[in-house]
């Protein structure tokens, strides 16, 4: 994705600063705004991507329709979406997500 881009969602990747350092950065946009079974090849690029927490933060947080955002598909921030009301920011346990991810690897 190149940060000064605006897919077809309408939104504009000017204003996220951590997109620079996105695996998509040099993507066409929308690469990742790509109907049915191509959304599952979309999400590989967020596989090992640094800055995927920030990314799903921002489509969840902004409650975004569609596209790929942090390695989730519209379908599947949605039901995240219906499953926890109650989360008004993010970040916080997404972080702690990763956390608890990360010292199970070890």
């Amino acid at each position: 994705m190149t940060v000064s881009a605006t897919a077809s969602s309408g939104v504009s990747y000017g204003a996220m600063a951590w997109a620079e350092r996105g695996s998509c950065r040099d993507m066409d946009p929308d690469t990742l705004f790509v109907p049915g079974a191509a959304q599952h090849r979309a999400k590989r690029v967020c596989a090992s991507c640094p800055v995927r927490v920030e990314c799903l933060t921002e489509a969840l947080d902004n409650r975004l329709e569609f596209g790929i955002w942090g390695g989730m598909t519209e379908r599947e921030r949605r039901s995240l979406l219906r499953r926890r009301p109650d989360v008004e920011s993010w970040r916080p346990l997404l972080d702690a997500t990763a956390l608890r991810s990360a010292a199970a690897a070890r």
